[in-house]
């Protein structure tokens, strides 16, 4: 799976993974309405993403062959990996820098670490 989507791609993906499995004369249409976009421009970047083996259309049933949490924890991965050379601690401290966080989020981010430590 290639992670290097266009910011319309990535839309196009949501809406896919919002109504999968969903017919390819479906996506045309829903695209339509969302996306303004006219049949052949659906089916290119279908097409686009098929390549890319991050959709598949068999027999005009467009479904996903990666889940949207595993497409976006890869970006991010890649994203920390990139930015801020593989330092997670680095990319919160970038973060929050610039986005205070909730009482219930700091609570959710120790629930997960928590569980991340009980696991090793």
């Amino acid at each position: 799976m290639k992670n290097e989507l266009g910011s319309l791609e990535e839309r196009f993906a949501d809406i896919v993974w919002a109504h999968e499995p969903v017919a390819s004369g479906e996506l045309v249409r829903i695209c339509e309405k969302e996306l303004n976009w006219k049949k052949s421009t659906t089916y290119t970047v279908l097409r686009r993403l098929c390549e890319k083996e991050l959709l598949q259309n068999v027999k005009g049933t467009v479904t996903s062959l990666v889940s949207r949490k595993d497409f976006y924890a890869s970006k991010s991965a890649q994203i920390v990996e990139e930015s801020y050379q593989g330092s997670l601690p680095s990319f919160i401290a970038a973060f929050v820098s610039t986005k205070k966080l909730t009482a219930e989020e700091a609570a959710e981010i120790r629930k997960m670490i928590d569980a991340y430590e009980k696991e090793s």
